[in-house]
This record gives C-alpha cells, structure tokens and sequence, in this order.
C-alpha cells in the first residue's frame, strides 16, 4: 500500500524542520541529561524521576519518528504559483456564511497541518473539501450534521 503523500506549505514543512531538529538536537540531550542525573540517585526501582524521563524519551522519540514519516512523505505546495481563479491548497479564502451573514477567513492547507484555532482547514475536511475548485462569487454547500450551511466565495488570495 503506498503511503499518503502529506501535503503541506512551505510555512508548514519549515514549522516541522525545526521542530524535528530541535527535538534531536536539544530536547534529546536534555532527557539523556535527566535519565543520567535520576541513574545517579541509586535504586532505579522506586524512583520517580527516572520513569518520568524514560516516559519523555518514549514520546519524543515516537514524535521524532512522526516527524520523519510526515517530511518524508511531504509534498509542498509552491504558494506563489497558486492559481487564485480556483480556491486550492495553499490559498486563503474570505467566505460568507449565508445563514448567519458572517464573513470567515481561512487558509487551506493539507490535512496534516490543519488547525482550525488558528484558521486552517483541512482539503480534507467538509468545508475544505466544498471549498476546494471555487471561484469568487460562487455559492457552495456544505453537508454536515446540523444539515446544509451555505458559503459565498468573497476572495481568494496567496496566504504569505
């Protein structure tokens, strides 16, 4: 089975770079740090700080190799050649919610870097997914749980 291709932005690739390198470089050498100075203390059976630093070695290992299969399967989406006639990856859109007459702004972005506190949505996503192909002034429908919202398209634009 091959693997899905993790679609990111540059922003998004850059963000995960430096997270990895930061995780091997600093955050390693401070946990190999802590499970030196807890060996140190003698009887490793009862104690807790040396379980509590295996416990970060485990999870920043586990994220380290997240992080290497995310890069290694990241295919990036070059913003400047975005066609900003069709909503795509890589663009940030301003959409009217019909029902509410509510402007919302959002930046589409691969599923991996999704996070809709800070305004990405996933293409993967119900709203991204409807979104995805639109042009400026046109009226898409989304179905969700709570029934159909509709969105207007007011502006399509690069996101850096």
């Amino acid at each position: 089975m091959e693997e899905k291709k993790n679609i990111l932005t540059y922003e998004g690739l850059r963000k995960y770079e430096d997270e990895l390198q930061d995780l091997k470089v600093v955050k390693r050498k401070e946990v190999a740090q802590k499970i030196k100075e807890a060996r140190e203390q003698g009887d490793l059976s009862e104690n807790a700080e040396y379980d509590a630093a295996k416990d970060e070695q485990r999870d920043i290992e586990a994220r380290i190799e997240e992080l290497e299969k995310i890069l290694k399967n990241a295919e990036v989406v070059v913003e400047e050649e975005v066609d900003l006639n069709r909503i795509s990856i890589g663009c940030k859109v301003t959409i009217l919610d019909v029902e509410y007459n509510e402007e919302l702004e959002y930046k589409i972005v691969g599923s991996t870097e999704a996070n809709s506190l800070k305004g990405k949505i996933s293409n993967e996503s119900p709203v991204g997914k409807a979104l995805i192909g639109a042009k400026k002034g046109q009226t898409v429908q989304v179905e969700t749980q709570a029934g159909v919202l509709k969105y207007k398209v007011l502006g399509i634009e690069r996101s850096n």
